[in-house]
């Protein structure tokens, strides 16, 4: 009887705990942005739903996700270990030499904003890749 009681239980802590993920991603909003002087993209997902902006002053264009892309970005947002965010290095700095727009990534959970600092455009650290990638592939479509 034990063993059936624990078993029930750990499937009732599992099954809520992959019920709150999807929650919290109902409220993630993940904000990709890239300007220089001559340059502006600004992206934001949040609840299958994705802004694009190419130009300052520009409306939005918004767009429903399909549910295989929105996969994949769930997949790809929880391999991020959000505290590390703001210590992520940049691969390149072309950006100090306005050889590349300057990229941010920043993602508001939980009332709480993660931001990385600045990188190049086209060049994110290697723990953010993917997910930026699937985010610029919304301004392409």
């Amino acid at each position: 009887m034990r063993i059936v009681s624990f078993l029930l239980l750990t499937i009732f802590m599992i099954t809520g705990c992959s019920s709150q993920k999807k929650a919290d991603m109902e409220s993630t909003v993940i904000e990709y942005s890239a300007m220089s002087r001559g340059y502006y993209k600004k992206i934001v997902v949040q609840n299958q739903m994705v802004s694009v902006t190419n130009k300052r002053d520009a409306q939005a264009l918004e767009n429903k996700i399909d549910k295989a892309n929105w996969d994949k970005i769930i997949t790809e947002f929880k391999k991020i270990n959000l505290e590390t965010i703001p210590t992520l290095r940049a691969p390149t700095e072309k950006r100090f030499y306005d050889g590349a727009a300057i990229g941010n990534l920043k993602i508001t959970q939980n009332q709480k904003t993660y931001q990385t600092p600045g990188f190049d455009n086209g060049f994110p650290p290697k723990e953010i890749e993917k997910l930026v990638n699937l985010l610029t592939d919304f301004a392409k479509e």
